[in-house]
């Protein structure tokens, strides 16, 4: 078969970067905004952090239409818990959630997911779903294909204890790390801020994300560029 024609009947995955962070207060949930098709960039403004409670997100990586199920399945449990229990579910409840379905079907699935949310028991959590279902409770947990070139970067700047706006721009500088090393993560950057005073979401175009080592900066036309160099294009030969 045609390469071209395999690219665009692959599957739909968001080779991403997503991210969970807590700080003094609750959590923040980062990600960019890329979906592929093969080669083929097919969603450029996805939104890869979905919404399982009022108090509970998650983070999606791999193949969208796993991920996606995956978190409609336990939306809807955690609502049926909601009313039996007739109070919001906490976070380690969803989280146990995306394990059960997780690892009951890991032979089936290709899904990474985080769990991020705050409840009045334990205030502000964040647990890491990766292939295969395990469930590990972490400060800070990264996941996609731009996770590789982040490890060192948190290993390094992750300290105990951040404000929400340390956190926050934390996040933010990690995933457009990612975005500048790492072919299928790109686009914007949203994160989800979730702590006792509720839900907050943000958004970070492409244009105003940091830039790193040999990036370039965005230009509007090659006729910026050259402005910039102070070179002015020769006039066209009639």
């Amino acid at each position: 078969m045609d390469t071209t024609l395999q690219d665009l009947n692959a599957p739909h995955s968001m080779g991403t970067t997503i991210i969970g962070v807590t700080y003094n207060g609750g959590v923040i949930l980062g990600a960019d905004s890329r979906t592929s098709t093969g080669m083929y960039v097919a969603n450029r403004a996805s939104d890869k952090i979905t919404q399982l409670t009022d108090n509970v997100y998650v983070c999606r990586s791999g193949s969208a239409a796993d991920s996606q199920i995956v978190s409609d399945y336990v939306r809807y449990f955690l609502h049926q818990h909601t009313i039996q229990l007739g109070q919001p579910s906490t976070v380690k409840v969803a989280a146990n959630l995306v394990r059960l379905l997780s690892y009951g079907n890991k032979n089936m699935l290709q899904t990474g997911i985080i769990v991020g949310g705050w409840d009045k028991y334990e205030g502000g959590k964040i647990y890491g779903v990766p292939l295969g279902g395990t469930l590990v409770e972490a400060p800070f947990a990264i996941g996609g294909s731009g996770s590789s070139y982040l490890y060192g970067f948190f290993d390094q700047v992750w300290k105990e204890g951040m404000t929400k706006e340390e956190a926050e721009q934390l996040v933010v500088k990690a995933v457009s790390l990612a975005i500048a090393r790492d072919g299928a993560s790109g686009g914007v950057v949203r994160t989800v801020v979730i702590n006792s005073d509720g839900v907050t979401r943000n958004f970070y175009p492409g244009d105003t994300l940091p830039l790193w080592h040999e990036e370039l900066e965005p230009h509007n036309s090659l006729l910026d560029i050259l402005n910039a160099q102070g070179q002015s294009p020769e006039p066209m030969n009639i």
